[in-house]
């Protein structure tokens, strides 16, 4: 298949299988157009198991190796022994350790949570949200975080969400194990992406995270449950508003197979969009 050169992306999630479940296919897609892909992880510490998956499910991804912030979880205390959680984390320190990776990597596009926190709200999600905000902004501007290194300004800043339309069967699935729901208004969602063709490398990714599948309450373990026809639905669809709604966001109808039509001009936090990054 010949694709068109993507802009590079990193992706920036709070938890290990955050990665595969909200945006494995675009990252595919963008590692099969021969794009630069990386994920910086919020939580879990570099010799747990879950950032072991991590490792397998970024080789399935073609996203090279873990980047990890090393915090810990707000919700396991094992994640990160000695580490403070996340969402207790002194936020101009997290900012900072999210800039030097954004610095190192230096991508035209990053991609994570979004304000509400996906479906289920968990706290990790509505931080790494937060210090993304702050760090894409920060990353470009030199006399902040010097020792991160020489400044980069990503282009465009997208979160991954889901429309109140786009909820579908999730919605049942994880009320069934006692989840909250969480979307945001369709009216926030601008650009749609089919990731068809990379629906295998993104189900590949969530099976990686081996300890997740086999818990009865996680969504990989709910989806690997499913009967496949419906699991293909569901990850063949995913969704992504880049900013907070006070912000102001662009009126894309759908989301070009070249990425680079949606970098202009340089991003600033009035210039970030929000998006339904369609996964069919």
């Amino acid at each position: 298949m010949n694709v068109p050169r993507l802009p590079s992306l990193l992706g920036v999630f709070a938890h290990p299988d955050d990665e595969s479940l909200l945006a494995g296919g675009v990252l595919a897609q963008h590692h099969a157009a021969g794009a630069r892909t990386g994920v910086v992880t919020a939580t879990w510490g570099p010799d747990s198991r879950r950032t072991l998956e991590l490792r397998d499910a970024l080789h399935a991804l073609g996203a090279g190796a873990a980047r990890l912030l090393g915090y810990n979880d707000a919700r396991n205390h094992e994640a990160a022994p000695g580490q403070p959680r996340l969402v207790d984390a002194p936020l101009d320190e997290a900012v900072g350790r999210l800039v030097a990776h954004i610095r190192d990597f230096r991508p035209d596009i990053v991609v994570g949570h979004d304000a509400v926190g996906q479906l289920t709200g968990h706290p990790d999600h509505v931080r790494t949200h937060q210090i993304t905000l702050l760090a894409v902004e920060a990353a470009g501007l030199a006399h902040l975080y010097p020792e991160a290194g020489p400044p980069w300004q990503p282009t465009a800043l997208y979160a991954a969400t889901h429309p109140e339309s786009g909820v579908g069967l999730l919605g049942p699935l994880l009320e069934g194990v006692g989840k909250s729901i969480l979307a945001v208004p369709d009216s926030y969602v601008t650009t749609s992406v089919d990731v068809t063709p990379w629906a295998d490398m993104k189900w590949a990714a969530i099976l990686a995270h081996r300890g997740e599948v086999a818990r009865e309450r996680s969504l990989p373990g709910i989806l690997a449950r499913l009967p496949e026809a419906d699991r293909n639905r569901i990850i063949q669809t995913s969704t992504s508003p880049a900013s907070p709604p006070a912000l102001q966001r662009a009126t894309q109808s759908s989301w070009p197979s070249d990425l680079s039509a949606l970098c202009r001009p340089p991003f600033t936090a009035s210039t970030s969009r929000h998006l339904t990054v369609g996964e069919r």
